[in-house]
Formats: structure tokens, C-alpha cells, sequence
């Protein structure tokens, strides 16, 4: 199918939260992770979405270019391209993007978007994400009331985040405190700034004990009951019906999580989780399989010559693809999204 359209979209997120599921949102940095995650959500028969991190984004533009604008261009055509052969619906999103990247990154982008809603063509992606989370909370709000103007004249959902995830993620690194956990205070100053779906459609990445990176399962000290707290805490502050969800949420730094607290997080209004670490593993595994186990046909060994046939990419490139699509499919399963594709 094509990329999906701003409608599409709002509908994707919207019978996720109403039928207790959520997307795998995976981070992908070359056109093989890509196709890779085009191939797991088919495989599982979810829609999904796939976004790149401004580290992704300068990766795709060249190692040695390093240009974030033109690596998330990039992509977005080859995605739009390549998506076309896929029977499920596909969302493109830029993920965490700091405040000192803003204007070389998210901006720019929305730029390109307006101009091409202003043509009657669909936007270049259909989400981005402003991780104000390393300000203060007023002036993250401020940036994103900013944001979310701009993102709603670009036919564009904003995604912000309010808290801090703990670890460390393209160069961005928090501690690991009671910052982790957002309050109820900062959801009901996050809808008094954007509203709760009335002023604008966006997904809010509140924090309960969320970690970038790698841990066992029970290394990370999730509190999803966070979440409930902070839906019932604006609901009752501005008069909804009860058993609202009014936000669209999103859950970071998933890896290591235990099952019950990823079923938790979504019966709560979670409708988009990261997955970036798990597929990064995914992918490299089977790499290392075919190197260690093939090492006298990828070297060419005491003078010999190789096996072209296992040293050509696309050899360990399609056992690669095959293992994250795999993982991709396991996020599915996890999120309740397999077999649930809008069509």
C-alpha cells in the first residue's frame, strides 16, 4: 500500500487506543533495515510505523555527508517507493530530536512538508517527534504549542515527550532518577497547553521509568500505573467522561520489558512503542552467524581467493533482514497489533 495518508493515520492511532493495541514504531538507518521492517509488519499483517532518529538521518544522507535533512528525504522517497509492495499501512516519523537540532532537523522538514500540502500533495512524513525533555517543562510546552501550530497546517502529528528517558540514545544521555516517572501535574500542564485532542491531534510520550538501551527483562523499573494516573488526573481536571483517554501515548525504551508491563502500558493509551535496540541485535546476529561460520569464504584465507557467493552483501544482508523482520514481527505480537491491519 502507499504511505499512509494524514487521515489514514489519525485512524491507525485512534483504533489502536480504542481496541487496546499499539504500533511497533521501528528506527531503521539504511534501505535494508527498512525493507526489513516492511517485511515484518506483512509478515504479521500490522500496520506500523517506521521512523529514523537524527543519528538515522545522517547515516542515510552518508557517512561522511551527514546532513539530516537530506538523509530523512532520502528515505521518505525510498520508503514511498518500496512500501507501494506491502498489503498493510505504513506511517514515516522522525524520532527524539533535541532542542540544538530543532532547526536543522524538525523544522526544515516541516518546511518541506507545508510546501508540499500547499500543492495538494501529501506531507513528507506524517509525524514528528520534539523531545523537549532536557528543558523545563514551560518552555518544552512553549516549543511545542510552536510545533503543533505548525505540524497542524502541515497536516503533520507532533509528538512530544514530558519527563526523561534514563540512558542513552545518538549522543543524549539522562540519569537514571526520579525524573523517569512523569507526575499528574505534568499531564494536566500538557493539556492545558494543547489541548486534549481539541485544539489539534498529538501523541504524548509520558515517562514511567522508561531506559534507552539495553537491559535483562526486570531491569528497568517500570510503573505503568504512571499512565492511568495520568489520563484519570486530566480527566478529572477538565470535566471528561470518565474512562477517558484523552492522550494519544507513546512508550520509549522498551527494551527489557516484561510482557505484562508492555499489555499494562497499552490498556492505558499507549499506541506507540520505540523499538530500536531489539531490532539492532536482530539485524547483527545473523551477520556474525555467517561471518564466524563462513570466515574462510568472507576472507580470503593464506592466499585463497574467498567465495564471492558468501562475501557478496547481499548473502548475510538477507539473513540480516530476516532476523529483524522476525523481531519485528515479535514486537507485533507483543503490542496486540498482529492480524489487525485497517485495511
Amino acid at each position: 500500500m502507499p504511505i499512509v495518508t494524514p487521515e489514514k493515520y489519525a485512524e491507525m492511532l485512534d483504533t489502536a487506543k480504542g481496541n487496546a493495541f499499539a504500533f511497533p514504531a521501528i528506527n531503521v538507518s539504511s534501505s535494508q533495515t527498512l525493507n526489513a521492517a516492511l517485511k515484518g509488519f506483512a509478515d504479521a499483517g500490522s500496520d506500523g510505523i517506521i521512523q529514523v532518529s537524527t543519528g538515522g538521518a545522517e547515516y542515510l544522507s552518508g557517512p561522511s555527508v551527514k546532513d539530516m535533512v537530506a538523509g530523512s528525504v532520502a528515505f521518505a522517497a525510498y520508503a514511498a517507493e518500496v512500501a507501494k509492495n506491502y498489503p498493510v499501512n505504513i506511517a514515516l516519523h522522525t524520532d527524539h530530536c533535541p532542542k540544538d537540532k530543532l532547526d536543522g532537523f524538525v523544522r526544515p522538514l516541516l518546511t518541506l512538508s507545508e510546501e508540499r500540502v500547499s500543492r495538494g500533495e501529501a506531507p513528507l512524513f506524517q509525524s514528528h517527534m520534539w523531545d523537549g525533555s532536557a528543558v523545563p517543562l514551560d518552555e518544552n510546552l512553549a516549543i511545542a504549542e510552536e510545533l503543533l501550530d505548525r505540524c497542524i497546517k502541515a497536516k503533520v502529528i507532533l509528538e512530544i515527550e514530558v519527563g526523561v528517558v534514563g540512558g542513552e540514545e545518538d549522543g543524549v544521555e539522562n540519569e537514571i532518577n526520579e525524573k523517569l516517572y512523569s507526575t499528574p501535574e505534568d499531564a494536566i500542564a500538557t493539556a492545558r497547553a494543547l489541548g486534549y485532542g481539541d485544539r489539534g491531534y498529538y501523541m504524548t510520550a509520558l515517562t514511567f521509568g522508561n531506559v534507552h538501551g539495553v537491559y535483562k527483562p526486570g531491569g528497568v523499573k517500570l510503573r505503568p500505573e504512571v499512565l492511568k494516573e495520568a489520563q484519570a488526573a486530566v480527566v478529572s481536571e477538565f470535566g471528561l467522561e470518565d474512562g477517558a483517554k484523552p492522550f494519544h501515548l507513546v512508550f520509549h525504551g522498551g527494551s527489557g520489558s516484561l510482557p505484562e508491563e508492555i499489555a499494562a502500558a497499552v490498556d492505558y493509551g499507549v499506541v506507540k512503542m520505540n523499538v530500536d535496540t531489539d531490532t539492532q541485535y536482530a539485524f547483527t546476529r545473523p551477520v556474525a552467524a555467517h561471518m564466524f561460520q563462513n570466515y574462510d569464504g568472507v576472507l580470503k584465507v593464506d592466499g585463497e581467493v574467498g567465495n564471492k557467493k558468501q562475501y557478496d552483501p547481499r548473502a548475510w544482508g538477507k539473513a540480516a533482514e530476516a532476523g529483524m523482520a522476525a523481531r519485528v514481527v515479535e514486537a507485533c505480537e507483543n503490542l496486540r497489533s498482529a492480524g489487525k491491519s485497517i485495511g
